[in-house]
């Protein structure tokens, strides 16, 4: 079964040979090999690179554990650059290699290499490597499959599809397998076995038994307001567990080290200003986080609210969740101050959207609700309301864009800006 990744394949065509090294990062088995090694690498071949031209090394590889020094992979990829021909060097989960980013920087200085990395630890890659090159590492963040690339694969009525979306996510392995049972254990033990195994194992925790309970905690409450202290009582009072603020704030850097999670902070629309906390957590994967709950709590208000995140920031949106606070009299004058919630405030640019994730609008009264804020907004950024039901959509009588889910998630190329 092949997937099609065109999003992520012509973001690396686009930048190919731009004088950067390519740095791909995602969680793990979000399909980062399979785009460079196998996508990538086919499209290579096709345009005529000679596949001795193309340097492809997984360190995660057994065989490949000697390349694992960084002497000898810096030796074996010089050797093996034997004409002044254009080369392309693929190196996957780099972040095995001990001072990679002087390996890499060594490779920059090889006039005819094109350089290609994946990491899945944003510590060790999307920060101190982007640093370490001074402009001249370019990150490429890959996502679990899309409903859209899903859905090319799955196939049936958008329906159908979009509730097996929602129970088991985009993990690309996961789509190949024919039962749920199946799937189920598959998420499962990947994120026992290989997320948490590797955050306890990267960052010397003594066990697994706390990290994984504020996973827990994280996953059964996401669209959720939440802060450290917060965490760190819930913990006291309903897990009987101490765990100090500073000990909440580590495991959440850790987790998003790991790309399994993404903070979306608060940002005050009128006053034009971002408040540190509370914030909201979101799942890179609804499969992942479903898995952490043994596939029970399924709300899909919440459910599609993270899928919209997600998607957002798969096309390259900053994502922040909004806050506008309206005044109105009360009781022959008094000020009454209402803080409303706008669910996403988009940025991209100069471009801005707002969005509110509606799972459905069965009444008048279900509109206002969800409008309430968006009127209260006064500047000109498209206001847009996403729900999940079989609308035509078209803007309403007030300006505001109504977009069906469907409609949102199957033609990314035009609608927001419809």
């Amino acid at each position: 079964m092949e997937i099609k990744r065109d999003f992520y394949l012509n973001k690396l065509i686009k930048h190919q040979k731009n004088g950067m090294v390519k740095i791909v990062t995602g969680v793990r088995r979000c399909g980062k090999s399979y785009l460079l090694f196998k996508l990538f690498r086919d499209y290579l071949i096709v345009s005529g690179v000679p596949t001795d031209h193309i340097i492809a090394i997984a360190l995660d590889d057994y065989g490949n554990k000697a390349l694992q020094n960084p002497d000898e992979l810096y030796q074996h990829i010089k050797n093996a650059i034997a004409d002044d021909g254009d080369y392309y060097i693929l190196l996957d989960e780099i972040q095995l290699v001990a001072d990679f980013e002087s390996v890499i920087n060594g490779f920059m200085h090889i006039p005819n290499a094109d350089i290609y990395v994946t990491g899945s630890n944003s510590r060790f890659l999307s920060s101190d490597i982007i640093t370490e090159f001074r402009g001249r590492g370019d990150e490429i963040r890959v996502y679990p499959l899309n409903f859209s690339e899903f859905y090319s694969t799955y196939g049936g009525e958008f329906d159908k599809a979009w509730v097996m979306y929602c129970n088991f996510g985009g993990m690309p392995l996961c789509l190949s397998m024919q039962t749920q049972e199946d799937k189920a254990k598959y998420l499962t033990n990947l994120f026992e076995t290989t997320y948490l195994a590797d955050i306890i194992n990267r960052n010397s925790l003594r066990g697994n038994t706390e990290i994984g309970e504020l996973t827990d905690v994280l996953a059964s409450s996401i669209g959720s307001l939440t802060n450290p202290l917060k965490l760190s009582n819930t913990f006291g009072s309903t897990k009987n567990v101490k765990l100090s603020v500073n000990t909440i704030i580590n495991y959440l850097n850790y987790l998003q080290d790991a790309f399994l999670i993404e903070k979306a902070v608060r940002y005050d629309i009128k006053g034009k200003k971002y408040i540190n906390t509370p914030a909201k957590y979101y799942f890179v994967d609804m499969g992942l986080r479903n898995a952490r709950l043994s596939f029970r709590q399924q709300e899909y208000t919440h459910i599609m609210e993270n899928v919209i995140y997600n998607e957002l920031r798969l096309r390259g949106y900053s994502v922040d969740v909004g806050v506008v606070e309206t005044v109105r009299r009360e009781n022959g004058g008094d000020l009454a101050r209402n803080r409303l919630e706008v669910d996403f405030v988009v940025n991209s640019g100069n471009k801005r959207y707002y969005i509110q994730s509606a799972y459905n609008i069965v009444s008048e009264e279900k509109m206002r609700q969800e409008q309430a804020s968006l009127l209260s907004i006064n500047d000109a950024f498209r206001k847009i309301i996403i729900v999940n039901q079989p609308i035509m959509s078209g803007y309403n009588e007030q300006g505001i864009l109504m977009l069906s889910l469907q409609d949102f998630l199957m033609e990314p190329e035009k609608t927001l800006d419809s």
